[in-house]
């Protein structure tokens, strides 16, 4: 039995630091891969923090039925501003790494959708996860470039949804030498996380050598990624760093498969 990873010898561009790639590094760390975690996005306060404060403060006070949060950076403002979400108040995470992030900060994640991590998937089981109800108020902390799926679908529900900008998205300068190691094609792999992702590799990375996988999270990053202007090679079939990892795996063993197998060479 071979002991043999399939992402033994990869060299993997994480371009998101923070707990989620330093995460993620690891993990691909203990499959085999070699990381370079390089952020090409950072997080800032939000332009209206009147607007933001006043949100939390309503929140704190028990004014909302639901609140939806749909990314981990927004588990981070709560934690930074200390709030503290009350009993009737039930908290909607978009997906699994979301959730994760809500429960490691002490936070209770009462609903997340079963079959699409993203915010039309949240969406989509809405009615199911309130049982129907009609008339709900929703807090919805959002990114300043984050597209209002969720909202516009649940004020066309009849909900009263109030958006609020919790941080902004910002584009952090990737090293010159990694730029110029990708150039070189001495990455086998590229991760794109999301929209934003996309965005930072095509301004500063440009045209990426076709023997490096542009790896997207999921469906709606590869409609950004392409929107973009990037080539997209393999999409992952949930919107989870796991599922992103085990199908660069499956590829990677699925290459290997083609050099050892007489016959199928391409």
């Amino acid at each position: 039995m071979t002991t043999d990873k399939p992402l033994r010898g990869w060299t993997v561009l994480v371009p998101r630091g923070g707990p989620w790639g330093d995460g993620v590094a690891a993990e691909l760390r203990a499959r085999g891969a070699s990381p370079v975690v390089a952020p090409s996005i950072n997080f800032a306060g939000t332009d209206d923090s009147t607007a933001l404060t006043g949100a939390l403060e309503r929140l704190e006070a028990g004014e909302f039925h639901w609140m939806s949060v749909t990314s981990a950076t927004t588990v981070d403002v709560l934690s930074a501003h200390g709030v503290r979400i009350p009993e009737s108040t039930k908290v909607a995470a978009v997906g699994e790494t979301t959730a994760a992030a809500l429960t490691a900060a002490g936070y209770r994640v009462d609903f997340t959708p079963r079959r699409d991590n993203s915010a039309a998937g949240l969406l989509a089981e809405w009615a199911d996860a309130t049982g129907g109800a009609e008339h709900l108020k929703i807090l919805a902390l959002r990114s300043d470039i984050a597209k209002p799926v969720l909202t516009d679908g649940l004020r066309a529900a009849g909900h009263d949804v109030a958006s609020v900008v919790a941080y902004r998205t910002v584009g952090v300068p990737i090293a010159p030498d990694i730029v110029a190691d990708v150039a070189a094609g001495r990455f086998d792999a590229i991760l794109v996380t999301s929209g934003s992702v996309a965005n930072q590799i095509a301004l500063q990375i440009g045209l990426v050598p076709s023997r490096t996988v542009l790896a997207c999270i999921g469906p709606r990053t590869s409609a950004d990624a392409e929107a973009a202007g990037l080539r997209v090679d393999l999409v992952a079939r949930e919107r989870s760093s796991a599922s992103l990892i085990r199908t660069l795996e499956e590829l990677a063993a699925h290459r290997k498969d083609q050099i050892q197998e007489p016959g199928r060479l391409a």
